[in-house]
Order: C-alpha cells, then structure tokens, then sequence
C-alpha cells in the first residue's frame, strides 16, 4: 500500500466517525432540551440498533453484488446528509424517529463499507489495518472535543466557551451547541464531505458480483450451528443480555454530566476512546496471560463498576464519574475485541464470517435495540423528579443501578456457566 493510498484511508476513517461522534454522544442532551421524554430519547437512540440489524441486508444484498463500495458509500452519505439536515429541525418525538431511523438505513452500512475499501488495498490487514482505523477514533476524539468547546450566542454566533463554567454561559447568553440541533447540522456538512470525498477513493469492486447471495448468509445465520456447543451458546447469550445494560452509557451520559454542571462534558466523555486505544495497545499482553474467560468477565464487570460509579459519583467527588468514563477502554476492549478473538477460532473457517457477522446483529443489533428502545428510555423516565433540583430532572442515582446491577448478574452467570476448551489456541493467536 502506498503513502499516498494510506493517506486517502486515513482521511475516510477520520471523517467517517467524525460525522458519528459530532451528533451522536450529545443527542440526548439535546433532546432533553427540547422536551423529550426519557422513552422518546431512548428510542431515539435505538435507530442506530436497528440500522446495525438492516445494514448487513444493504452491504450483502447490493454493494456485494452489484456496485463498487466506494459508489455505495459516497451515495449513502450524500443521502444521509439530506436526512440528518432534516432530522435537525424536527422537533416531535414520533417524526424525529422515523427521520432518525431513515438516516440509520443509510449510515450504519457505512461502517463495513469503510472497512471493505481498506481491506482490499491491503497485502497485510493484521499489520495494516490498526494504524488506519485509530484515525477513526481521532476522529471521533475530534468531533466531542468540538462539541465540547463550542457555544452559540445570538448576538455573536459560534463563540469558544472552553473554561467557562455553567454561571458564566448563563450570564452571557451562551448555549453550548451541545443543547442544539447544530451537532446534527455539523454531521449533516461532514457527511456531505465524506459523500464526495467517496468518490475519489480506490475502486473496491464487488465481491459477490453474479453469485447467489441468500439471507442466511448476510445475516450469518450458517454460524447458528456453533449453538450446538455449551460454552458457544453460553457466550452468545452473554452477548445479547450484556449488551441491554450498555445502552444506559451510549444514551445518557451526556445528558447526566451536563445536568450536573459538568464543563464540557462532550469533551471529557473523549477520555473513554483515548482509555480504548490505550487497552487495545496491551490487549495482546493481557490475553496470554489471562485467558478469554478472565478477560470477558473483566469487561463485564467493568460495566457494572462504572454504573455505580455514575450512581454514587456525585456523594464522593466527580473523580468516580470520570474514572468511569476511562473504563471504557476495558469495558470496549475486553468483552467485544476479545468477543471477535473468540468467535474468530471458535468457528471454522467456513462460517467464520459468517460467524462475526451473526454476533454483531446480536450485540449491536438485537441487544442494543432491546436496551434503547425498551429498557434505558423507560427506566430513566420511571425515575424523573416531580420537582427538579436546578437542572438535574431525574433521579441518576436510582438510574444508574439498574444497569449496574443487570451487568453485574450478567457477569456472575457468565463466570458460572462459562466453561472455555480452546483458551491455548486463542492465547497463542494473541501472542503470535
């Protein structure tokens, strides 16, 4: 691969989490800020589960089949940066979400796109593919410290409010763009960009071009065999039950700092990807010596930490809620990383993709809509205050054990039931 291809790789990665992060971890607050109910913001949420579960039919079925990627890609965005344009001056619950799911269908495919058009310039991707993809999480880096760091005032537009506390904006008439629809608008610009950049990017032709192409194989359903085996099964199931929990943490952090005065809370929330580029460093180190079991059970009650970290955060001094903010890098690194390790020699080569495919729809998809839609939205409007205590409106205390306390039943069941047979195998593909 050349610098000058490498280049062009590295520029898509960027852009494409950018456009994800800038709106992405400062939606709730926005719509809490125009009056949406916990349900409403969770279910808001949830779009992007149900974009991860149609998304393998978008890849599989047409751009596997029919046109180059970087085609696909570039469309995909130019349309999505018309939807999220749109999204940004909905204000109704109902017609957010429906926009909101209509910008998921176009984005989510995206995220295999990308990675299909770096795989095929690659000889190496084991070797060449990590440096090209950590400019994807500086892009999302990027994207919240912006979000963070900007504030909008009437009378003189975009204004740097880094520093400036809650007292200061108020008295100025700043509104951190965080509480805005302009997040929505910077992604609806930024993907735009990525829409025309796409265009220039290295052919990727398709790669099921004229053979038959079922739903079983898009949606990995050949990797159901693998059922068959305890310990398979046993991680499954983990799979889709600790994924329910996690939503909490992707829907209302944001929201939950900010309403307790936290500066810049978009930004510090960037902590947890430099903590998840700091783990995956010392992942391979850590899997020799610890073995999958330990190191899924490690990311799972890495959850449940944080949660009672953001419950019990404001009696004993904001370092819990940062503390939790940096386990993202285990609670990330150990269960998933080391999830796709798992799954990747568990499964014969035949269903192996197959295989990762199945468990993202489970994870991703199926898990994190149940969590989003169902459980984290309802939860946290069970538990708003009949009087606000200043800008605080809902209970985060009582919130934030009930995925601690899921999590933490998850991870007990897990280390009960969880039995791995081929530990050497995978230590030895960590280490090699």
């Amino acid at each position: 691969m050349t610098m000058a291809v490498r280049l062009q790789l590295s520029v898509m990665m960027f852009i494409q989490f950018f456009v994800w992060g800038v709106w992405f971890v400062s939606l709730a607050t926005y719509l809490f800020a125009i009056n949406f109910t916990g349900t409403a913001v969770g279910s808001a949420y949830g779009t992007t589960n149900w974009g991860a579960i149609i998304a393998p039919f978008i890849v599989g079925m047409i751009a596997d089949r029919f046109f180059s990627a970087e085609r696909v890609l570039g469309v995909l965005h130019l349309i999505g940066a018309g939807i999220m344009w749109y999204l940004s001056g909905i204000t109704d619950s109902t017609t957010f979400f429906f926009v909101a799911l209509a910008y998921a269908f176009c984005y989510m495919p995206t995220l295999a796109l990308v990675n299909a058009i770096s795989f095929e310039q690659m000889k190496d991707p084991t070797k060449e593919f990590p440096g090209i993809r950590v400019l994807g999480t500086a892009g999302w880096i990027v994207a919240g410290l912006l979000v963070g760091a900007l504030g909008i005032s009437e009378a003189n537009g975009f204004v740097w409010i880094l520093g400036m506390n809650t007292e200061s904006l108020s008295a100025s008439n700043i509104e951190p763009i965080a509480r805005t629809e302009w997040p929505l608008k910077i992604a609806a610009i930024s993907s735009l960009i990525m829409g025309v950049y796409s265009f220039f990017l290295p052919h990727t032709p398709p790669k099921s071009q004229g053979k038959r192409v079922t739903v079983s194989d898009v949606l990995g359903l050949d990797a159901l065999r693998l059922m068959k085996e305890w310990s398979f099964s046993v991680f499954v199931v983990s799979s889709l039950l600790i994924s329910i929990p996690l939503a909490f943490y992707y829907g209302f952090t944001n929201p939950f700092l900010d309403s307790h005065g936290v500066e810049n809370a978009t930004g510090k929330q960037t902590l947890g990807q430099f903590s998840e580029v700091a783990f995956m460093l010392v992942m391979p180190f850590l899997l020799v010596r610890l073995g999958v079991k330990k190191m899924l059970l490690i990311g799972m009650l890495a959850w449940a930490v944080r949660y009672f970290f953001f419950a019990y955060g404001p009696g004993s001094g904001m370092w819990m809620w940062y503390v939790g903010i940096l386990l993202h890098g285990i609670c990330y690194d150990f269960f998933f990383v080391t999830g796709q390790l798992y799954v990747d020699r568990k499964a014969p080569e035949s269903v192996r993709a197959s295989a990762q495919g199945f468990i993202g729809v489970i994870t991703y998809g199926i898990g994190m809509v149940i969590g989003s839609q169902f459980v984290s939205g309802p939860v946290v409007e069970m538990f708003k205050l009949e009087q606000p205590i200043g800008r605080v409106e809902y209970d985060w205390t009582s919130i934030w054990l009930v995925p601690g306390v899921m999590a933490l039943v998850v991870a007990v069941l897990f280390a009960i039931m969880f039995h791995e047979n081929n530990k050497k195998t995978i230590e030895d593909e960590a280490s090699a």
